[in-house]
């Protein structure tokens, strides 16, 4: 059943000014969230840009989250609030609905005897839990998930369906981890020799921190020697590879496809756009904004916004810039030419002045 909240309840959860409509009273229920264009009578809308403005003269919406400086302009109930994108994302845990998942070991979960299974925690069916692996109270191993020998599951964080957490791995508590993730897998280590290749062994584990929330389909490899480190609060997208060794400092936020080489070491505070590239063994200052697409090859150590992706143009176009980028050498070098041949000739008409 979905959660269903009065006007007045609402304001108090967000720490809103609630301003009625002349036709409205505190006590209206409000069903679910929605944009400006498309809510209805039951729904909370929310105008977090100006460039959405357009639509709120003409919103359904039973009541809209504002800041004070489109509040006048509201044709509805407003929800007055500093933030409104803010005020929106807290909104949004009110009205969630994923189900709640059953406290227990289900029967068809595969659970070692030495394994540590806490309070409240829930094993879904399929799921296999190795020997002395830890769950804390609260914890939620969902169908099919695998969790190695040794490894730890903080309170009250979630692994969907198909995670897989190798063995030595640790989670932090209240984190969220998606569907098919894998954690700890080997990191892409080898020595060459003269018959190929010969294996280096990973022998570190991955250290994530709490409240960390990892998307679908995304790989943090174990540590080739000590572990790969997640700091507490950072977000990640859905198919990003994190290397080897990585580490990543408190609150950084990764958008889908990047991928971070390894032993490269991430601020905190950072955004990496998406498919945003890091060479190995470098380090990102904290607060660093990478734009999507960019490649960073070497380190970063001030503070900044950071751009290296060449932008989209009419396919004609890009195929005359990309003969002439090939070009550039030659061009600087005939442009080098050319500026000592006027410094010349600018010298000898000085002399003969």
């Amino acid at each position: 059943m979905k959660n269903c909240f009065s006007l007045a309840r609402l304001a108090q959860e967000l720490g809103a000014d609630l301003r009625l409509a002349p036709d409205s009273d505190s006590s209206q229920e409000i069903r679910g969230l929605n944009t400006l264009q498309d809510a209805g009578a039951e729904h909370l809308a929310f105008l977090a840009s100006p460039n959405y403005r357009r639509f709120l003269k003409t919103t359904k919406a039973a009541a809209v989250l504002v800041s004070e400086e489109f509040a006048e302009e509201c044709p509805v109930t407003a929800l007055c609030v500093a933030d409104p994108y803010l005020a929106f994302a807290r909104a949004t845990a009110l009205f969630d609905t994923t189900p709640e998942a059953p406290a227990g070991i289900h029967p068809a979960a595969v659970v070692h005897p030495n394994a540590d299974i806490g309070d409240g925690a829930s094993v879904g069916p399929g799921a296999v839990v190795e020997a002395y692996a830890k769950l804390d109270p609260g914890a939620i191993v969902g169908a099919n998930c695998f969790v190695g020998e040794g490894s730890f599951i903080g309170a009250e964080t979630r692994l969907y369906a198909g995670v897989v957490i190798h063995h030595g791995c640790s989670i932090g508590a209240r984190s969220i981890i998606h569907s098919q993730t894998v954690i700890g897998a080997d990191g892409f280590g080898f020595a060459p020799n003269k018959d190929g290749w010969v294996k280096i062994h990973q022998l570190g584990g991955v250290q994530i921190g709490e409240d960390v929330e990892i998307g679908a389909n995304t790989c943090v490899d174990r540590g080739a020697l000590g572990d790969t480190v997640i700091g507490r609060g950072v977000k990640i997208d859905n198919l990003v590879q994190i290397a080897h060794n990585v580490q990543i400092g408190d609150y950084t936020a990764i958008a889908g496809c990047a991928v971070i080489a390894g032993s490269a070491v991430i601020g905190k505070h950072c955004l990496l756009g998406g498919c945003s590239r890091i060479n190995g063994h470098i380090t990102i200052a904290d607060g660093c904004q990478v734009t999507g697409n960019t490649f960073v090859t070497k380190s970063i150590k001030h503070t900044g916004s950071y751009s290296g992706a060449l932008s989209f143009a009419d396919s004609s176009v890009w195929r005359r810039n990309a003969v002439r980028f090939g070009q550039l050498d030659q061009m600087a070098r005939r442009l080098k030419d050319m500026e000592k041949q006027v410094q010349e000739l600018s010298q000898k008409n000085g002399n003969s002045d």
